[in-house]
């Protein structure tokens, strides 16, 4: 019997209470739509690409831009769905997640198989439309969801894999913004497949230093977890990685994940946009503070709270993206000089 196909639910939660059936509302509870925002990871990837390429800025791209964003929500919907269904009879054992509808409702299958299939299907049509690069590219994407969440695979339960596995979906949504703009992007897919898909992916560099960077926001939410739960024992049991994690290997994998993401920014930054080093010192202080915040009681970065309750936080994130679009576009030709002065 394959892992979709198990009954994870039953007609009693795990206090002996009686469930009800899941209603309309609890189904498109399960889709997620305030973790949306998570999409913001595309933004870069979109206004990179456009300062590399000089791309004009038109109705016909802002049209792409939206049918991508729709797609992309679509096709991360259908990660949600499967990832609650499939992970209800862990989540009764997390503070938070055991008030989740797969845990306090009796969900059908059917209809969740129907779910699932249609937000792939639909958000993968959507994504055709924009070029061959984002199509597969979003199919990434949907790939990453069965790897994290069904079983044999189920990188979820693996040691720091399931920080790396779940943190690769940051440099897909960068990738996906990119290929929303860069060159051969047409609303109808190249079915050319030759040298010219790779001629315009983005810089390895930039992957990486967004699959790090993810990798960082990932294990300090794995450390507010592990922090609330508050009983090793009973972590194991809501997620199987919990039972080989300590607060100080979380800390220590932190660190790592912080410094290996600052190396590689740095070298994309030097470069493909030297301006883009006048922003480095914020990008150190939004990652202090994310970590500041991560190390709260409660922490919201787990789910006590929304993140963007933190008003200050956000306020800062805002003007640092304002800082960074700014440097994207204006040239500061003295920072190239001083380069130039220092290797000579």
């Amino acid at each position: 019997m394959s892992e979709l196909a198990k009954p994870t639910n039953t007609n009693f939660i795990h206090t002996g209470v009686a469930k009800v059936q899941a209603g309309i509302r609890d189904y498109i509870a399960l889709i997620r739509p305030d973790y949306w925002v998570k999409n913001i990871f595309i933004l870069p990837g979109i206004l990179f690409a456009i300062a590399v390429y000089d791309v004009e800025l038109t109705g016909n791209l802002f049209l792409k831009i939206l049918v991508g964003f729709v797609s992309t929500c679509m096709v991360a919907s259908a990660n949600y769905v499967i990832n609650e269904y499939l992970d209800a009879e862990f989540d009764k054992f997390h503070p938070l997640k055991k008030q989740r509808t797969s845990v306090v409702r009796v969900v059908n299958p059917v209809i969740i198989y129907g779910e699932y299939a249609f937000l792939a299907i639909a958000g993968l049509a959507l994504g055709y439309l924009i070029s061959f690069k984002f199509f597969v590219t979003l199919l990434f994407l949907l790939f990453m969801g069965v790897m994290y969440n069904v079983r044999p695979f189920r990188s979820k339960e693996r040691v720091y894999l399931d920080v790396l596995s779940e943190s690769v979906n940051n440099p897909i949504r960068f990738c996906l913004g990119w290929f929303m703009v860069s060159p051969a992007v047409g609303l109808y897919m190249d079915s050319r497949w030759d040298l010219e898909f790779f001629n315009s992916v983005p810089p390895l560099s930039i992957i990486l230093a967004y699959w790090m960077g993810g990798a960082f926001l990932m294990a300090t939410k794995r450390f507010a977890e592990y922090r609330l739960i508050g009983n090793a024992e009973t972590a194991g049991l809501y997620r199987r990685s919990f039972k080989y994690y300590t607060e100080n290997s979380l800390l220590i994998s932190m660190f790592f994940y912080a410094l290996t993401c600052a190396f590689f920014l740095g070298i994309f930054l030097i470069k493909n946009r030297i301006e883009m080093l006048i922003s480095f010192p914020f990008f150190a202080l939004l990652f202090a503070w994310y970590l500041k915040i991560g190390l709260l009681k409660d922490s919201p970065v787990q789910g006590s709270e929304k993140i963007w309750t933190r008003k200050w936080f956000m306020l800062y994130i805002v003007l640092f993206t304002i800082l960074i679009c700014l440097l994207m576009f204006v040239d500061i030709p003295w920072l190239r000089w001083f380069l130039i002065q220092t290797r000579n």
